[in-house]
């Protein structure tokens, strides 16, 4: 598939990978689809895209929500006729020890990294299905992989994301595509969510050698733009200097 033209739904768009991946993409000709709970900065985005040349246009998203996740899918087709990708780009990132109990913080990372894949998937695999043809994308994490503490929730939520998605690329390989990315420590703003403030310190100063979020959004392009016979299953990037 070619980048330019191609009709791509991006969630959590509103700022770190999300947003890097939306303006990358745009900036390769293709139609940005963008959806985040924060509709002023979504709008801000779709608004330089434009100023720059590219072609968006966004719709406020929470992906805990099944008719959110259907409503953003939709308005793909609506605006530009087709859905060619959907990333599935959302995620919470609360971490803390098992200790502390902070299962509002558990509830809402299975219910945003896990449900919210899964959601997207139902919003995007009926008309994948009908246009036979498709690309799903899934934003995981190597924590899916290297458990750590304080991390053991987190990581479970990521690595169902694995799970889900290689089934999901079994049961359609031959006519779909399915990508599970899964990035190392990357430069957003996740570290805002924990509230132990030992915990945000640590991972904050470990941010030195954190990747750019530019460096995903060419990963995400690099999975889009393989020859149609060709379908990358998985992808791990992560910073060089990390173990």
């Amino acid at each position: 598939m070619m980048i330019e033209d191609a009709v791509i739904v991006i969630t959590g768009a509103s700022s770190g990978m999300g947003e890097a991946a939306a303006r990358y993409l745009a900036a390769r000709g293709a139609k940005l689809v963008l959806g985040a709970r924060n509709d002023g900065k979504l709008r801000t985005i779709v608004k330089e895209i434009r100023a720059a040349g590219g072609d968006a246009t966004c719709r406020a998203t929470d992906v805990v929500s099944v008719q959110d996740n259907q409503d953003l899918a939709a308005h793909a087709v609506d605006t530009f006729g087709r859905l060619d990708v959907f990333v599935a780009n959302a995620g919470s990132m609360p971490i803390g020890p098992m200790d502390a109990l902070s299962v509002d913080d558990w509830n809402m990372m299975v219910d945003v990294n896990v449900k919210g894949v899964l959601w997207g998937i139902a919003a995007a695999l009926p008309i994948f299905r009908r246009q036979k043809a498709g690309h799903f994308i899934a934003v995981a994490s190597t924590a899916a992989r290297k458990i750590v503490p304080n991390m053991a929730v987190y990581a479970g939520t990521k690595a169902a994301v694995v799970a889900i998605c290689e089934g999901l690329r079994q049961e359609t390989a031959g006519e779909l595509r399915v990508t599970t990315l899964l990035p190392g420590y990357t430069a957003t703003n996740f570290a805002d969510h924990i509230r132990d403030d030992r915990l945000r310190e640590q991972i904050t100063a470990a941010g030195d050698f954190a990747m750019s979020p530019e460096a995903i959004a060419a990963a995400i392009a690099n999975a889009i733009e393989q020859p149609s016979e060709v379908n990358i299953g998985e992808l791990v990037v992560r910073p060089s200097a990390q173990a």
